[in-house]
């Protein structure tokens, strides 16, 4: 296997591996969420476990990888981001060494983020990826993923020109929506997640899913409190994002 990135790498081909069946738009970041490296080196590389990702990130900056990007890697799962499903197609996965939270989540280390950065620079200049469609693996499968998770820096990515990003609004009392809650501002709000490309369904119904996706968007966006609860600072983050989009 030829690496595809300019970057120094290492090479270790999984064999969990397909033909693409959409155009190259997405990457998609993960943590691996394991006791060790070597457990998510090798599961990723078993046929039986049926998973894979293009790139591996160690702690110390090392890069892995492990798929051609040109080949669609098993890493999404069920997921669902403006209309596609089917997101393994449409995505290059980047899987970041570190236990998680069943294993004892802990900070990303600065030579860890310093190579995911760089890696994700080299990826979007290649493929013309917007900045928009550099996501969490919570973010397309809200409810059942939780990864990279709220201790990830997105806003350190952002700064050097990965992903999209606002300061979020801050945390302040007042009006808010959670669980339970029905009406015309809760369609509001389900419709401005969708047109972010959250997979939620506009239906007046505060509901699970809903309280799924707002703890996706907030882990993602709004990492200060992941509570699933809409409230003024989540809602006005959502907005900035939306309003630095040409939708």
């Amino acid at each position: 296997m030829t690496a595809d990135t300019r970057l120094a790498c290492e090479r270790l081909a999984s064999p969990n591996h397909g033909e693409r069946k959409g155009a190259l738009d997405m990457v998609l970041l993960h943590y691996t969420g394991m006791a060790s490296a070597q457990a998510a080196l090798e599961r990723l590389c078993d046929p039986q476990a049926e998973v894979s990702a293009h790139y591996l990130v160690h702690e110390d900056g090392r890069i892995v990888q492990m798929v051609p990007e040109a080949r669609r890697a098993w890493h999404a799962g069920k997921a669902f981001w403006k209309g596609e499903s089917d997101i393994n197609s449409r995505s290059i996965g980047i899987e970041i060494v570190n236990p998680g939270h069943e294993y004892g989540y802990v900070d990303f280390p600065d030579a860890q983020i310093d190579a995911v950065t760089a890696l994700c620079l080299d990826i979007v200049e290649r493929h013309g990826i917007a900045p928009e469609r550099v996501l969490a693996h919570s973010d397309v499968a809200p409810g059942r993923k939780v990864d990279p998770g709220e201790r990830f820096p997105w806003a350190r990515l952002a700064a050097s020109g990965v992903g999209h990003w606002v300061k979020p609004a801050p945390v302040v009392s007042g009006r808010f929506f959670q669980q339970g809650a029905i009406g015309q501002p809760v369609e509001a709000l389900q419709t401005m997640l969708a047109l972010y490309g959250y997979g939620v369904d506009v239906n007046g119904v505060y509901d699970e899913k809903t309280t799924q996706v707002i703890e996706a968007f907030q882990r993602h966006f709004r990492p200060e409190r992941v509570d699933g609860v809409a409230d003024a600072s989540t809602i006005t983050t959502l907005h900035q994002l939306l309003s630095l989009l040409k939708i």
